[in-house]
C-alpha cells in the first residue's frame, strides 16, 4: 500500500482495514462500492496474499467492485452459486442514529441492497461527515427508474412531495446509466419522518426498480474521523 500524508485518505484506509479485519476465513463476502470500500477490497487481497485469510469468495455489488476484486486477487462468485452471504461491507452517503442509511451516490444501490440485505452481518464503513440526525438532511434519495417510465415516475414522486432531478453524467453527455441500464432520479424531501414507509412507497411506484433508503439492515457502523491530524476509527 502506498503511504500518504493526507489524513483523510489515511482515515479511509484505516476504516477499510478495520472492516476487512472482521472477515473470517471461509466466508462469502458482499463487496460494496465506493472509495472507502475500495480499501476494504484492497486489504482483503493483502490478507489473502499473506495467508492470514483463506478460502473466501466475494459477491461484487458493481462493476467497480468487480474490477477492484480482480485487481487485488479476491476470488469472485455469484448469487446463483451460493446459498447465503456471511458478511457484507459497504459504504453509505448518510447514516441516522437508528443506523438507517441513504446509499446510491455511486448509482449502485440496487445491487447493494440485494447483497447487503442477504448478508448475515452487514458492516457499514463511513467517515463522520456521513452521520446525520435525520435521513435526507444532506443527501438526496437516489431512485433507479427504467427509462420508459421516467416521466410518470417523476410526476408520482412530485405528488409525494419530493423534488426529483435526473442525475446527469460527468464528462458524459446525457444522464447517468446504472449497471442495469437504467436512469437515476435524485429526490429531495423537505423531511423524511418515516424512512421505513417512504422506502416502501417509492418502490411501489410502477417503473421504480429500487431506491437508496436502507432500513433495519446495518449491524455495525465503523466511523472514521481525523482528530489532531490522526486517523481514528470508532464503532456505532
Amino acid at each position: 500500500m502506498t503511504v500518504t500524508a493526507d489524513p483523510v485518505t489515511l482515515m479511509k484506509q484505516e476504516v477499510g482495514k478495520a472492516a476487512a479485519a472482521l472477515v473470517k476465513s471461509g466466508s462469502i463476502v458482499g463487496l460494496g462500492t465506493g472509495s472507502t470500500t475500495a480499501y476494504t477490497i484492497q486489504y482483503l487481497g493483502d490478507r489473502l496474499k499473506s495467508g492470514e485469510l483463506t478460502d473466501i469468495v466475494g459477491i461484487p455489488t458493481s462493476f467497480q467492485s468487480e474490477v477492484l476484486s480482480k485487481q487485488y486477487g479476491v476470488p469472485l462468485t455469484t448469487l446463483d452459486a451460493v446459498a447465503h452471504i456471511d458478511i457484507a461491507i459497504d459504504g453509505a452517503d448518510e447514516v441516522d442514529p437508528h443506523k438507517n442509511l441513504i446509499k446510491g451516490g455511486g448509482a449502485a444501490h440496487t445491487r447493494e441492497k440485494v447483497v447487503d440485505y442477504l448478508a448475515n452481518q452487514f458492516i457499514v464503513v463511513v467517515d463522520s461527515g456521513k452521520l446525520v440526525d435525520r435521513l435526507g438532511s444532506v443527501f438526496a434519495v437516489p431512485v433507479e427508474v427504467i427509462p420508459m417510465a421516467i416521466t410518470p415516475v417523476t410526476n408520482a414522486i412530485k405528488q409525494l412531495g419530493g423534488k426529483p432531478e435526473l442525475r446527469m453524467g460527468v464528462k458524459k453527455a446525457g444522464p447517468v446509466i446504472t449497471d442495469q441500464g437504467n436512469f437515476v432520479l435524485d429526490v429531495r424531501f423537505d423531511s423524511i419522518d418515516d424512512p421505513v414507509n417512504l422506502e416502501k412507497v417509492l418502490n411501489n411506484i410502477p417503473g421504480v426498480l429500487e431506491n437508496g433508503i436502507f432500513v433495519n439492515c446495518a449491524d455495525i457502523v465503523l466511523v472514521g474521523e481525523v482528530k489532531d491530524g490522526q486517523p481514528l476509527v470508532r464503532q456505532l
